[in-house]
């Protein structure tokens, strides 16, 4: 097991500042040392004021130099409610000068989601210089469900996936995508989580049962009530 990464305890108000400010000075890092980067933006509530908050940072963070990606995706059109993209665009990206042609949605609309995965694989940046992600009550981080067997991938980048909740499919990223990650960021809000939260920080590492464990060694951006189990908490 990799070491816990730091965790950051907010209100929300405040979580999004916080974590809107980590992405933006991980984007001009990264930018720095390589020419661009890439970063691959997650789904969900909890995301969703930190990516309204990273809007108003756009005149110091070189979005020119970014390839935004997408950590997995349900298997709507991009323009319904469910889409991941979707919410993403409306919050973020056509709120800042990323250039279309480095926007990589991940065709969840495809008929084939074989095909669809193994196309996505072809495009997606390798290794992703940022990746956000989220945690569900379950535990689930992207769209790895606890049990499922995507968790056993070595060997593709994207596959297809089966959520319990609907829209059932799926297209994700693999274990494999997280390990490479040069930075993570998991977002986490709402009292609900807070228990799934300790077992995943403080107990036993046991990804195939808490898949948001792939990512332990990421900045973990906790508010107040999702931390609220924690016995131990690292700055």
């Amino acid at each position: 097991m990799e070491q816990p990464g730091p965790v950051i305890i907010e209100r929300r108000t405040a979580l999004a500042d916080a974590a809107s400010e980590w992405i933006a000075a991980a984007i001009v890092d990264t930018v720095q040392e390589f020419g661009r980067c890439s970063i691959a933006l997650s789904g969900g509530r909890a995301p969703m004021p930190v990516y309204a908050r990273l809007c108003a940072r756009r005149p110091y963070v070189p979005w020119w130099a970014v390839t935004a990606c997408f950590g997995d995706e349900r298997c709507v059109p991009p323009d319904q409610r469910e889409s991941n993209f979707r919410m993403a665009d409306e919050l973020l990206l056509r709120h800042v000068p990323i250039p279309r042609a480095q926007i990589l949605r991940m065709p969840g609309e495809a008929p084939d989601r074989e095909v669809a995965a193994r196309a996505y694989e072809g495009v997606l940046p390798d290794p992703i210089d940022i990746l956000l992600l989220g945690m569900g009550e379950d535990g689930h981080t992207a769209s790895l469900f606890p049990g499922a067997p995507q968790l056993a991938e070595r060997e593709r980048r994207v596959i297809p996936s089966d959520s319990p909740l609907p829209p059932h499919a799926r297209l994700t990223i693999t274990p494999p995508v997280i390990a490479s990650a040069r930075r993570i960021a998991v977002i986490v809000t709402g009292g609900r989580k807070g228990p799934m939260v300790a077992r995943a920080r403080e107990g036993e590492y046991q990804p195939d049962v808490i898949p948001v464990q792939l990512a332990i060694r990421g900045t973990w951006f906790l508010g107040p009530e999702a931390a609220s189990r924690l016995a131990r908490v690292s700055r």
